[in-house]
């Protein structure tokens, strides 16, 4: 438990009370249509469209804190630049597509290009990849410091504070929470690194009080290390909240112009969490627990009010992102598997499956995360089994010359997850202790057999361009 003036405790109050208050005062008007309730009837304009993409793809700001302390610069090389290079590709490359496509969710394409199996599977992959278990998990670590709850309390805490307003107001609310969330996460920041650099000097103290290479981007770790965070970077292409919010946008243009410029603060935000970080690691080198390094550093540095205020931002920073994983796995839940899976349910009751989704994901977000109390190992166990499976289909769906046999795709996507989830069992196994083999990552194993069938499927059975184009115009009546 921190020790938390009175300043503090009401400066992080009014930051919830005033996400709450966002969050149900704009949704009030939400309607209970379809449009309306899950992507804010396909209205969201440049500005918000930015606030959000950007405050919620930082949601693991403990694991980046954890990263940079023990790292260095090789935080902002795997988890900063590779996103910047897919995000600039998504939005020349997708994000007009996705838009023009007027869909709700990444199984809905597939669905419309493959088939209705082939769109399961992938709901079930694209549930998997939003769990709101790990920003669940810092959520709770956070008020545990606080307040000095227990871990379950916490979590219970954490998912009443980011669902509540969403019953009601669903997408809207989501998004207008995410305005405060902006503003709050990267003025804190900025204060914090302002503060460590007028306190302690520049680059010539980090140079003096950091290891050789936290301060080389590779931080010297092994290629194959690296190379499997640039390949989880992938993530981007099948980012659930990336569609979502291109669904969401007024036309293409905003989507595109949105993630270009959303780029920008994407850095910006990198540079001051990135810095932050690597000041907590020279301030405190000794620490046990690397995940509560920026806790422990304003600890440390910052005053009464101050302190409170970059606690507002680490809130800003995770719940923005945990509050947007709930409604994407709720609108899984509901649009994806309940309504698809559903011989009688109609786009009127999506609300109310919505409504189900959201009781569902909380309960299953506490059990992950009270089960797997490792950030880290969420993210990258999760990216390395589920990512392999759904790139390339995602891929093939927008642009059709890539498309293959409805058979051989489905064969794909479950070949691609069960060699990732294999690899990382034989490897624990048999090959840790041996040099070549212990280096190869699951995903590595499992993108290699999903390019290896989808070249086949391309060879052998590619289904013609004109009879794709045929199949995509065709109104799908299981959508």
């Amino acid at each position: 438990m921190v020790s938390f003036s009175t300043l503090d405790f009401t400066i992080v109050i009014l930051f919830f009370i005033s996400v709450l208050g966002f969050g149900f005062f704009f949704g009030r008007k939400t309607k209970d249509e379809a449009e309306d309730y899950l992507l804010s009837g396909r209205k969201v304009g440049l500005i918000l469209f930015i606030l959000t993409n950007v405050s919620t793809w930082y949601g693991g700001i403990l694991g980046v804190g954890e990263f940079t302390y023990r790292y260095g610069l090789m935080s902002w090389f795997t988890q900063g630049f590779p996103y910047y290079v897919f995000a600039f590709l998504f939005a020349i490359f997708f994000a007009k597509k996705i838009r023009n496509a007027s869909l709700f969710t990444i199984p809905d394409k597939l669905t419309q290009v493959y088939d209705k199996k082939v769109g399961l599977t992938a709901a079930l992959i694209v549930f998997i990849l939003v769990s709101p278990a790990p920003y669940l998990l810092m959520t709770a670590n956070l008020i545990s410091l606080i307040l000095g709850t227990g871990i379950i309390v916490s979590l219970i805490i954490g998912v009443l504070l980011s669902i509540a307003y969403q019953f009601k107001g669903g997408f809207r609310s989501d998004i207008y929470a995410d305005i405060i969330q902006f503003f709050v996460m990267f003025g804190g920041f900025l204060i914090v690194v302002f503060i460590a650099a007028s306190d302690f000097g520049g680059l010539k103290f980090l140079q003096n009080n950091l290891p050789a290479n936290h301060l080389q981007v590779t931080g010297g770790a092994s290629p194959t290390f690296i190379i499997v965070w640039f390949l989880i970077a992938l993530w981007t292409f099948a980012d659930p909240g990336f569609h979502q919010r291109c669904y969401a946008a007024k036309d293409g243009k905003t989507a595109a112009r949105g993630i270009l410029i959303s780029i920008f603060f994407f850095a910006l935000f990198d540079f001051l969490t990135t810095t932050t970080g690597l000041y907590a690691r020279a301030v405190l080198p000794n620490l046990k627990n690397p995940v509560l390094s920026y806790p422990l550093f304003a600890e440390k540095i910052l005053g009464s009010g101050i302190k409170g205020l970059f606690y507002a931002a680490m809130f800003a920073t995770i719940m923005s992102t945990l509050n947007s994983f709930y409604f994407l796995s709720a609108t899984t839940i509901s649009r994806d598997f309940i309504f698809r899976l559903s011989k009688k349910s109609g786009e009127g009751k999506l609300k109310l499956y919505a409504v189900y989704g959201l009781i569902i994901s909380g309960v299953l977000s506490i059990i992950l995360a009270y089960l797997v109390p490792s950030v880290i190992e969420i993210w990258y166990t999760i990216g390395s089994f589920c990512i392999p499976g759904i790139i390339l289909p995602i891929i093939s769906a927008y642009y059709l010359k890539l498309r293959i046999d409805n058979k051989i795709i489905f064969i794909e996507m479950i070949s691609a997850v069960v060699l990732s989830i294999s690899w990382f069992f034989i490897r624990q196994e048999f090959f840790l202790s041996t040099k070549v083999l212990g280096e190869i990552e699951p995903m590595l194993v499992g993108l290699t057999g999903a390019v290896a069938i989808h070249l086949y499927g391309l060879y052998f059975n590619r289904t013609s361009y004109e009879q794709v184009k045929v199949l995509q115009n065709r109104q799908d009546t299981a959508l």
